[in-house]
């Protein structure tokens, strides 16, 4: 008599087997909002944290520069230097990049919008950002970054007055008295906000920021 094997096939409970697809699936699932949240994206090679340090920074400088420049002035002589906005002009220049000079224009509108500044704020400061971050930038020197502030803001802000002067239809004889300030203004700025880096220097504050 033939003998027949009976084989049986040994399955695993439904919630057994789907139970692993389950899994896999909950974890492709899960992954894109694990790397939304760990991962820094990037818009036009500036990542997410980056942009929103430098935002922050930014805002920080405007406020200090807009309530400082009201309060700190050194009057020497016939003239008053203001030099807290090149205090912060260098000090955005080694911290923030290119953003100093955003921060420098909107410093100057929110001033004259205000009534404790004029249009000269604007070459007085764009300038002297603009070449202050450039040189920091090439040569990452703290000094070269205050020495820009005062060539950008005492030498070629103050020359590109004169134009402006001629352009308001102001007198003309208030260009020495202005650019007298601006140099005055500047070197002292530049000097302070270079004792302030060279001391975050020092101490590795630099390289956290």
């Amino acid at each position: 008599m033939p003998t027949h094997r009976v084989f049986r096939i040994h399955e695993r409970p439904s919630h057994q087997r789907i139970a692993p697809f389950v899994d896999m699936s909950a974890r492709h699932a899960n992954a894109p909002s694990q790397a939304f949240l760990t991962s820094n994206f990037k818009i036009g090679g500036t990542t997410i944290n980056k942009l929103t340090k430098n935002m922050t920074y930014t805002a920080a400088f405007v406020a200090l520069n807009v309530i400082l420049s009201t309060l700190v002035t050194i009057p020497i002589g016939i003239i008053r230097a203001a030099p807290m906005q090149h205090l912060i002009n260098v000090l955005g220049a080694v911290i923030t990049g290119p953003w100093v000079i955003v921060q420098a224009f909107i410093s100057s509108t929110i001033r004259v919008l205000f009534g404790t500044g004029t249009v000269f704020a604007y070459p007085g400061s764009m300038i002297g950002a603009l070449l202050a971050w450039l040189l920091y930038k090439y040569s990452k020197k703290l000094s070269l970054a205050a020495t820009g502030e005062v060539i950008g803001t005492g030498v070629i802000g103050a020359l590109s007055l004169y134009p402006l002067i001629i352009v308001l239809e102001l007198d003309a004889q208030i260009f020495t008295v202005v650019a007298a300030a601006f140099l005055v203004s500047s070197l002292i700025g530049a000097i302070t906000s270079y004792i302030i880096l060279k001391q975050l220097e020092k101490h590795g504050v630099l390289r956290r920021i």
